[in-house]
């Protein structure tokens, strides 16, 4: 990848250097280099950049145009639909279910598109649970 692809990407995606610095795990002075092409981009930073621009989705043909949204943990198509977690989990019921009632009545002329199930964070009420007793903590 060229220092002007890097920076061009990196702009796209981050905010600020410091954003970008704690996202490769090195420090600011790190990326300024990498910025102003004084040393070399590591190669890894590289893929991680690309991989985070692309939406962590493979940079393969099939995948071009779907795109992953990280503030609501959801993958949207190229046409726009939208699959949370939970969705994509039980796809392969729904479209067993779907052969069969296809077989059975045929297919729907104008289905209706609803939009992604709100995908729910693992913690009661939106709060982090506490630590169990056994777990280590730095703060009694």
């Amino acid at each position: 990848m060229f220092h002007e692809s890097f920076r061009t990407l990196f702009w796209r995606e981050f905010k600020s250097i410091k954003q970008g610095a704690e996202y490769f795990h090195v420090s600011k002075p790190t990326i300024t280099r990498w910025l102003d092409g004084t040393v070399p981009i590591n190669p890894m930073a590289e893929k991680l950049m690309l991989i985070k621009s692309l939406g962590y989705l493979p940079n393969d043909l099939r995948w071009s145009g779907f795109r992953v949204c990280e503030k609501r943990a959801i993958i949207i198509t190229p046409s726009g639909r939208e699959f949370s977690p939970k969705e994509l989990e039980s796809f392969v019921f729904w479209r067993d279910e779907h052969r069969q009632l296809v077989e059975k009545f045929g297919h729907i002329d104008q289905p209706k598109v609803y939009p992604a199930k709100e995908n729910v964070l693992p913690f009661r009420g939106g709060r982090r649970m506490k630590a169990a007793k056994w777990i280590p903590q730095k703060h009694k």
